[in-house]
């Protein structure tokens, strides 16, 4: 049953409008349906059942194949009436109908005839439907109609051919292709509907040919675009066009921007501001360049129509990401913005100011968001707290009234992800800022004191475990966590636990008051307490057991897990309870990408939220025993790494082609996975030729070549290289795909005797240096990076050149290290303009390695980096380097 659509009335609430579908159902409807059928047609009263149709097919309700099919043949009927609302209300049920192909017959005449017909409402709606419905084959029949509309007198005509038009290009390009003459005579119409449709499908039809777009730009922005809606798609389309001329010219010309700039002189403000936007988005814009359009964005701050100062306030948001000094001459035009009624306005004019503000502005800017906080929604609420945060970092001797700032709105009201983003604001500036750590963890002490949220009550409490122990008095934090064993649920009590033991590993003058305050927790009345309990007490020597050394309980407290933890559960789970222990070395250290065969095997049945994501198969072991299955290969020794699969075939060709790298100390085997995708030829003696001619310190030692690969059966061929021992040798490999090909007869499924040699070429395949990396984590970056010492630690700083955005240059260098992010360092906040990664690996050698990445704009796009390496081995950490350096 349909649903009623309850509305409250601003001025009448105690009253309720309901829908006038309320209480409809859907058996009721297809009986009233058969007015259709009536000789004498009501079309007031079939307009009110189509209606109702169009209503239950929008709220989901589903129709069966009879019930379809019986409604679209009536609603055929009703093209006898001569009523024009009537024959509007047809269109739009056949449409949603969507008739098969069998029933499109028999509208399809009627249709025609409406397109031929002399009122032009029943030709623009017959060319949308039959456009809609139609395959290729009817196209064919009905293309000249279309391009007669093209060019029709009437806008609505030539509109609704040229919208349909940009439909059809998906499924028929080749037919909509061939209209191009009629389109390019639509872009010269006076009607600016139809001169806007015109010109955004032109640009579809070319948009794959790069001369022709810029053959199309030119012509059109000599001036012979009247249509505002048409002059911005042109604007879009002139962008583009120069952030690809500036990539391959490098010049710093820019062709097209002074039509850029003369379009911010447009009488109509939606050109002006598509302009002004267009020019602060070019890549590498300088501040000259930038002048024009800020100047035209300050004149909109000051618009009585609020949709205008939202655009500006938006766009200069994002330009003081990037150019802060260029929006400062817009701040006393912002400032009066905080107090705008639309509230996503002054969320916007506030971030802005934060960002382009100077350190004598943040104590009246503070004044001015306290008032403001408690009139906006939680989500414009964290944008703030991003703000003031990049503010704070920005601005160091300021952290004092910052923090006090996000320690004020963290004890009001507001939701999780609200409180979420203060906790993760208040934990950065303690982390980034020495002098902000005591007063920082005081405030997140006495959030937790009524904080009702789980997840925030023990990530405080890790986090307290961490910094606490290291502050000048941490016995003024004890209060506070044992207040949690007492007064919260139990998973924030076992929390509590952990952190309390934390600092009696740390701080030894506290050991007493620890062991005492432990002992009361083993009458806890829930199990994971006491069980931690009894186990700290037992770590610390709490009950007079034999306590290891201090390096041996603070590594058990605060060592970090050298596993991935889907990898721990699976092993866990697979684990046969017996005399023998787990045992955790056993566990596999890296998380492995399914093969291609894996991949088809696995079920297409989406994740939702509800449920969490399943974890990868071990495919380590996989590998590990199919190639020491392989005599070639057994005496290459223990299997280090195994790549995700590379693809060396486009999609949807004859032969499937992808490969596996395996990562030996001295050799390197490229497994090929082949697929044949042709039903009439049986392949035999598959092997894969490699050109190694760029790959100089490989030397190729062995193949294996696949006996037959008959259709839709995966196979394998490998290819082995020598390299040498323990080195993260580079280079990029050429592949050939050979074989004897031999029909088979589809009838009996039988090769012929003789067949054909063939080759078949495959894309280039690189080893690069992240093939010799093993991507695992650490549940604590900070105690492993201590732990690891400076013994063979190296430092040096990078430019990294113009780059889009902080976050593009963050993903390269994961990317080029291969390296895995930790505590989610790899996610870039949006307004940063500094950024660090915290990343962690074993390199080839099983070497343990810790990188610490400090990224910041310099200038306007040059982005510098400081690399921070430590291993276990010196060698490893001037390898990194070197791969930076090359990189």
């Amino acid at each position: 049953m349909a649903q009623p659509l309850v509305k409250k009335d601003d001025d009448r609430d105690d009253e309720v409008d309901y829908s006038p579908f309320l209480g409809i159902e859907k058996g009721a409807v297809l009986q009233e349906a058969r007015v259709f059928n009536d000789p004498q047609l009501d079309p007031r009263r079939c307009s009110q059942v189509i209606t109702k149709l169009l209503y239950l097919l929008n709220q989901g309700e589903t129709f069966t194949k009879v019930e379809a099919t019986e409604v679209f043949f009536a609603v055929t009927k009703l093209f006898q009436s001569r009523d024009m609302g009537l024959r509007r209300m047809v269109y739009v049920i056949i449409k949603e109908l969507s008739p098969s192909a069998d029933e499109v017959i028999i509208v399809t005449s009627s249709l025609m005839k409406d397109m031929t017909s002399k009122t032009d409402m029943y030709r623009a709606n017959a060319i949308r439907v039959l456009c809609r419905i139609t395959d290729g084959t009817l196209l064919t029949q009905i293309e000249r109609y279309l391009k007669q509309a093209i060019v029709d007198k009437n806008p609505v005509v030539a509109s609704a051919a040229l919208v349909s038009g940009i439909h059809l290009l998906q499924t028929n390009r080749e037919i909509v292709k061939r209209w191009s003459n009629e389109v390019q005579e639509a872009v010269q119409s006076r009607a600016a509907l139809v001169q806007f449709h015109a010109l955004a499908l032109l640009h579809q039809i070319r948009q794959n040919d790069r001369l022709a777009v810029n053959k199309l730009v030119s012509s059109l922005t000599r001036g012979s675009v009247r249509s505002p809606l048409a002059q911005c798609l042109l604007i879009r389309y002139t962008s583009q066009v120069i952030q690809e001329s500036t990539n391959d010219t490098q010049t710093g010309d820019r062709p097209f921007y002074d039509f850029l700039e003369g379009c911010l002189r447009h009488k109509a403000e939606m050109v002006i501001f598509e302009a002004a936007r267009a020019i602060t988005e070019l890549n590498g814009v300088t501040s000259r360049e930038l002048t024009p359009a800020i100047t035209v964005l300050q004149l909109f701050l000051s618009s009585s129509k609020p949709v205008l100062r939202f655009a500006a306030v938006r766009t200069l948001n994002k330009v003081a990401m990037s150019h802060p000094t260029a929006v400062t001459n817009c701040n006393i035009d912002m400032e009066s913005l905080i107090s705008d009624q639309n509230r996503s306005i002054a969320t916007l004019a506030i971030t802005t100011l934060l960002k382009t503000g100077n350190e004598s502005s943040v104590d009246r800017l503070m004044k001015q968001i306290t008032n403001f906080m408690s009139d906006i929604a939680d989500e414009f609420k964290i944008v703030v707290v991003d703000a003031i945060r990049s503010l704070c970092l920005k601005f160091p001797l300021k952290h004092r009234s910052l923090m006090n700032f996000l320690s004020n709105i963290l004890r009001e009201e507001g939701g999780f992800e609200y409180k979420k983003a203060i906790v993760d604001s208040i934990v950065i500036l303690i982390r980034d800022i020495p002098e902000a750590k005591e007063s920082g963890l005081l405030h997140l002490c006495e959030f937790i004191e009524d904080c009702e949220f789980t997840y925030l009550s023990t990530q405080i409490l890790h986090f307290l475990g961490i910094e606490g122990p290291k502050t000048s008095d941490p016995s003024k934090y004890i209060r506070y966590i044992y207040n949690r064993v007492h007064l919260e649920n139990a998973t924030v009590r076992a929390g509590a636990v952990s952190t309390l033991a934390k600092f009696g590993a740390m701080v030894d003058g506290l050991k007493p008051r620890i062991f005492v305050l432990l002992r009361r927790c083993l009458f806890d009345n829930d199990d994971e307490v006491r069980d931690r309990a009894t186990l700290y007490l037992n770590t610390l020597g709490g009950d007079g057991a034999v306590v290891e050394t201090d390096e041996g309980v603070k590594e058990f407290l605060f060592g970090s897990l050298d596993v991935p933890l889907v990898n721990l559960e699976n092993s866990l789970k697979n684990y046969d309870p017996s005399e023998k222990a787990f045992d955790i070395n056993s566990v596999p250290k890296d998380v492995k990408t399914q093969p291609l065969a894996e991949k088809k095997a696995t079920s297409k049945k989406p994740t939702g939220l509800g449920a969490p994501p399943p974890g990868p198969p071990s495919t380590v072991d996989a590998y590990e025993k199919l190639l020491s299955s392989i005599p070639e290969f057994a005496s290459f020794g223990k299997l280090f790494k195994s790549s995700a699969p590379v693809e060396l075939t486009e999609a949807e060709t004859e032969y499937a082609v992808n490969v596996v790298k395996h990562i030996f100390d001295g050799h390197v085997v490229f497994q090929y996975n082949c697929s044949n995708t042709i039903p009439e030829q049986l392949l035999e003696n598959v092997t894969v030729i490699v050109d190694a001619s760029e790959a100089e310190e490989f030397a190729e030692v062995d193949s294996k070549p696949l006996r037959q690969l008959p259709y839709d059966s995966p196979g394998q061929t490998f290819v082995a290289f020598e390299k040498p021992e323990g080195v993260s040798a580079v280079g990029k490999f050429s592949n050939m795909l050979r074989f004897i090909v031999k029909e088979v007869d589809p009838s009996t499924g039988e090769a012929e005797d003789d067949g054909v040699e063939d080759e078949y070429q495959l894309e280039d395949l690189e080893l690069v240096a992240a093939d010799y990396m093993l991507k695992v984590g650490v549940s604590n970056f900070r105690n492993a990076w201590e732990s690891m010492g400076v013994d063979f630690e190296h430092v040096d700083e990078y430019g990294l050149g113009p780059r889009d955005s902080l976050a593009e240059a963050v993903n390269a260098v994961i990317n080029l290290l291969g390296m895995q992010p930790c505590e989610g360092t790899e996610v870039v906040p949006p307004n940063s303009r500094s950024h660090t990664c915290l990343l962690s690996g074993v390199y080839i050698g099983n070497v343990k390695v810790l990188v610490r990445l400090q990224f910041g704009l310099d200038g306007p796009k040059d982005v510098a980096m400081k690399l921070t390496v430590r291993s276990e081995d010196e060698t490893v950490s001037d390898a990194i380097h070197e791969i930076v350096a090359s990189g």
